[in-house]
């Protein structure tokens, strides 16, 4: 039996859209003689739906859709869809797989872990599936599951393991719809789970994965086939829709792995959150603000590979302070690029706001306020640009900077999207450094020279911060693996230092409250997923 993987794009809440990109892929299985097409987890509505699927109107037209579905397809396919809680028990929706044969919605499972976790909620909005039956397909008895179905190994807070029950039903195939968001090193992840489920189990597996971004989800498909013992025998290419067919009976020999560098794996997928979301959102250009250093070089790289140079503006907006080898640098990146290049000086209105707050100020010295006038003055061309253009401004600031306040809100925070919130100081010169492997795209004095933000003479990120290598190093214990204070300092940080860094965090919530949506490459992201109030009161930290 040859089963084909569709590896999707799907938009959430487009599911006229949707369906029209199932029927494509599966006419084109059934042209390379699939007996079974398998598309992603909720990939008639797109997933995640969040609190859209609270309104009745969108999950009868995914029904009806579905129906319409079954009618067109002329190869059986498995498809997830959000059915109708029958039961009159519970909530009043099922995160659903239905098998499409013969014309009908022949048959129907619901998933039965649901995760609720990170950038999880599905017990919000669905109640669980109470059986693990295998679907009966020709000679064979398939182990259907959805994404967290497979995710009991790893997640021992489920109370059953619905894989085991259905080997245990007399599954002979186990297959899997997954909408599993990226983040580095979730793909070895995955790939160790699946293939311990085929081995443990003595029987095939085959996961078909949903790619594209969706907000601050990026999902990078890499849909995978396991033979019986465990060996990844076929696997379909990251970030990019993709069909892959294996043959149920003949798997083939085991195959090499994608061995991709984190460097490139995070460039790729931020490559394609940044494009899925502006023809998402309805945008085909972008702008940049280029300031001659690292972060906005970073994101203007990534914008041209995801839109075209022809859809990306850079705009440089020089002050008093901006040295002229920034100026230099952020000409010659757009030059590099191919993109358009527009030089605002933004000296006329930064004089003009200084003798307005005169009267305001007077006697008082310069500090921090002066230097904050200078982003909200570029914020304000950005976003004028932005309305007059019709284009989305994204913003340039990393995680590192984001997690200790070091940006200003209604300034370099502008903008309606932020690419690289999630990417660590540290990792964006690791990236920047894979991008210039072959040739010179961002001038290596962006990456050597000392970063600052040029707000006030020979001014360096450092006056203000702890090296970047020791800041993240903080900032990934504290935010990523939960640590507290005394573990932190136990791993040979100064314990001064991690105070500091860690106060810095807690006291910046407000502001990540307010910052454009970012997209997610590690394990715990900013935004949502991460829940923490802003009120509060911020320990002593010592």
């Amino acid at each position: 039996m040859r089963i084909a993987l569709a590896q999707i794009n799907p938009t959430v809440a487009d599911i006229q859209g949707n369906a029209k990109l199932i029927e494509a892929f599966a006419a084109k299985a059934e042209e390379r003689g699939a007996d079974l097409v398998v598309f992603p987890e909720m990939s008639l509505l797109g997933y995640p739906p969040r609190d859209l699927v609270e309104k009745s109107s969108l999950v009868e037209a995914n029904l009806s859709a579905l129906k319409a579905l079954a009618v067109e397809l002329r190869v059986p396919a498995l498809v997830g869809f959000v059915a109708k809680n029958e039961t009159g028990e519970g909530l009043r929706i099922h995160n659903s797989v239905a098998l499409l044969r013969d014309g009908a919605v022949e048959t129907v499972r619901h998933k039965r872990l649901l995760p609720t976790y990170d950038v999880f909620d599905e017990d919000r909005y669905f109640e669980p599936g109470r059986a693990s039956d295998p679907i009966p397909f020709g000679d064979f008895a398939l182990g259907v599951s959805i994404c967290e179905d497979a995710w009991r190994p790893i997640e021992p807070q489920y109370s059953c393991d619905p894989i085991a029950q259905q080997v245990a039903a007399g599954a002979q195939a186990l297959i899997n719809l997954s909408a599993s968001p990226f983040t580095l090193g979730k793909r070895q992840t995955r790939m160790e789970l699946f293939g311990k489920h085929a081995s443990d189990h003595g029987l095939p597996l085959f996961m078909c994965n949903q790619v594209g971004g969706n907000d601050e989800l990026i999902f990078d498909g890499g849909s995978m086939v396991f033979d019986a013992k465990g060996r990844l025998v076929a696997e379909a290419p990251l970030f990019e829709e993709h069909l892959l067919i294996a043959d149920l009976e003949a798997l083939g020999e085991t195959i090499e792995t994608h061995r991709l560098g984190d460097e490139e794996m995070a460039y790729r997928a931020l490559v394609l959150g940044i494009r899925d979301y502006l023809r998402k959102c309805g945008f085909e250009k972008a702008i940049v603000g280029l300031s001659g250093g690292i972060d906005s070089s970073l994101t203007a790289v990534l914008a041209t590979e995801a839109l075209g140079p022809r859809n990306v503006l850079g705009v440089s907006m020089p002050s008093r302070y901006s040295s002229q080898h920034s100026r230099d640098d952020a000409k010659t990146l757009a030059d590099n690029l191919g993109i358009e290049y527009l030089v605002v000086p933004i000296e006329p209105a930064h004089s003009a706001f200084l003798d307005m707050l005169v009267p305001a100020f007077k006697d008082m010295p310069p500090d921090v306020t002066e230097e904050n006038l200078q982003a909200r003055i570029r914020g304000n061309i950005l976003m004028a640009l932005s309305n007059k253009f019709g284009s989305l401004v994204l913003t340039t600031g990393n995680k590192s900077e984001l997690a200790v306040g070091y940006a200003t809100l209604y300034g370099d925070m502008c903008g309606g999207l932020a690419p690289i919130n999630d990417v660590p100081k540290t990792m964006a010169y690791d990236i920047a450094t894979w991008v210039n492997r072959d040739r010179e795209i961002i001038p290596q004095s962006c990456i050597t020279k000392a970063p600052s933000a040029e707000l006030r003479p020979n001014q360096t990120d450092q006056d203000s911060l702890p090296p970047y290598e020791i800041l993240d190093a903080i900032l990934h214990a504290y935010v990523e693996a939960a640590k507290d204070f005394h573990e932190i300092v136990a791993e040979g940080h100064d314990p001064e230092t991690v105070a500091r860094v860690l106060r810095m965090i807690d006291r910046a919530e407000y502001k990540r409250r307010q910052a454009a949506p970012g997209l997610k490459v590690t394990s715990k992201a900013f935004g949502y997923g991460r829940r923490v109030p802003v009120a509060k009161k911020i320990p002593q930290y010592e």
